[in-house]
């Protein structure tokens, strides 16, 4: 990826004044709002795989708690599923 070419004077201006407040380069001072960006962004995702698998997890608990049972795909062969694809006939 070649450089970036930035037009937008506000964000220019931004830059700058974060820079100065680093005591960093223009260039440095992007860097570490574009890394610290990504790491909050990483680790809110990550979170949040986190959570629908505790989530699943909990439900499946819940299921066999009250007596469910997993039947395997031979034990379906009644239902109405193909038994090629699984899904519905």
């Amino acid at each position: 990826m070649g450089p970036l070419n930035l037009k937008d004077e506000a964000l220019i201006a931004d830059a700058r004044t974060l820079a100065g407040l680093l005591g960093a380069s223009t260039t440095d001072a992007v860097r570490r709002a574009v890394q610290e960006k990504l790491a909050r962004e990483r680790g809110g995702r990550d979170a949040e795989k986190r959570r629908k698998s505790a989530a699943v997890l909990a439900a499946a608990a819940d299921f066999r708690g009250v007596g469910g049972e997993v039947l395997a795909n031979a034990e379906l062969g009644g239902m109405p599923y193909d038994p090629e694809t699984g899904l519905p006939r």
